[in-house]
């Protein structure tokens, strides 16, 4: 299929929300894509399912803190570049390029790099949502290799990176990443057809588009939000979605450590000011508690929506006094995973609470 240049504004909007804060500003992402769209036409979407076994698929993505990607977006020949130095470490083309994360800015950055190449992009991602780290992905889960990596930036440094593991390319990464302005275009996890339809959250660019179309229309009917989630139960992935509050900011706490976005929000309810939600991040939202009370955590997507517009605020655009509703869904089953949760569950990230399915919290 062809998606269309309207749809890059529905895949924008969507990829937001499934980006629970982080993943960089989709708006940045789709006015790259656009302007590649334009240069070079629209690339062609391939269903994951339909590739051939022995394809070869290398993702593309950015790596940073959020609050710079939004001020130092790819040039374009860095993106080039990430795909070809890969290319070359392995001595062999791709036949297709791939989302790593299908949040933010990373939802759209591959439709610039496909239509730039001229190549077909596939309509998966490997994670349903967006994460921090590298190694927080199904592909890593499944056993395929992170690296040969290529990193580039904007002045068109460029880096190869071989790693015994993920977790380990992800701290040279991230090292990296720092020296070079928190800023950087990757080209990783080469693989086959075979591992890809193995391993995949399969069909996500197409669900954020008509989650970012759910949102268009719930405007013209007049109430976003619940026109959103009334979308998210009919999905295969986001069907256990519910509203966990709705009220105002009173404190947005946030520091840039280590290569990441991390701090917390504080909301107080519309209807009861005693209440307090509390939202905690590493680029993305990792745990909301309710009057102390856990109701929802990662991996489960934690998302924060204007509650009149349903626009969806990322974590660098969180502002005193928003009045936003804080929604929560679940994630794909292949993230639910015993093998998933030890990669990315709250663990990972230093929570002590046990991952908990957001149906399974009392409401």
């Amino acid at each position: 299929m062809r998606i269309q240049k309207d749809d890059l504004t529905h895949i924008a909007t969507g990829a937001a929300f499934l980006g629970t804060g982080g993943g960089g500003d989709p708006y940045i992402g789709r006015l790259l894509a656009m302007n590649a769209v334009e240069q070079f036409g629209m690339p062609s979407v391939i269903d994951a399912d339909a590739l051939p076994d022995n394809a070869q698929i290398f993702t593309i993505a950015m790596l940073g803190v959020p609050t710079v990607l939004g001020e130092k977006a790819a040039c374009g020949d860095d993106v080039d570049l990430a795909v070809k130095r890969l290319e070359q470490r392995l001595g062999r083309k791709p036949d297709a390029l791939m989302g790593i994360e299908i949040g933010g800015i990373n939802s759209l950055l591959p439709v610039m790099a496909a239509a730039r190449l001229g190549l077909p992009l596939v309509d998966a991602d490997g994670m349903g949502r967006a994460f921090p780290e590298l190694q927080m992905t199904t592909f890593n889960v499944g056993g395929v290799s992170c690296t040969p990596l290529a990193m580039t930036d904007d002045h068109l440094t460029s880096v190869v990176v071989d790693a015994g593991n993920a977790k380990s390319a992800e701290d040279l990464v991230r090292l990296a990443s720092v020296h070079l302005g928190c800023s950087v275009v990757l080209s990783s996890y080469p693989m086959s057809g075979r591992d890809l339809k193995r391993t995949a959250v399969k069909g996500t660019l197409t669900l954020a588009r008509d989650i970012g179309q759910a949102i268009a229309r719930g405007r013209q009917q007049g109430d976003p939000v619940q026109v959103l989630v009334d979308y998210l139960r009919t999905t295969p992935y986001y069907n256990q979605c519910r509203i966990l509050f709705d009220g105002k900011v009173r404190d947005i706490r946030r520091e840039m450590k280590l290569g990441f976005s991390i701090g917390h929000c504080e909301m107080t309810a519309l209807d009861n000011p005693g209440s307090v939600m509390e939202i905690s991040f590493q680029n993305e939202h990792l745990i909301a508690r309710l009057d102390g009370r856990v109701k929802a955590l990662v991996p489960d997507l934690i998302c924060l929506v204007d509650r009149e517009t349903g626009e969806p605020v990322p974590v660098d655009g969180l502002k005193y006094g928003q009045r936003l509703k804080v929604l929560a869904t679940s994630a794909a089953p292949i993230m639910r995973t015993r093998e998933a949760l030890a990669m990315f569950g709250p663990q990972a990230f230093g929570l002590e609470e046990p991952f908990v399915p957001l149906e399974d919290i009392e409401d």
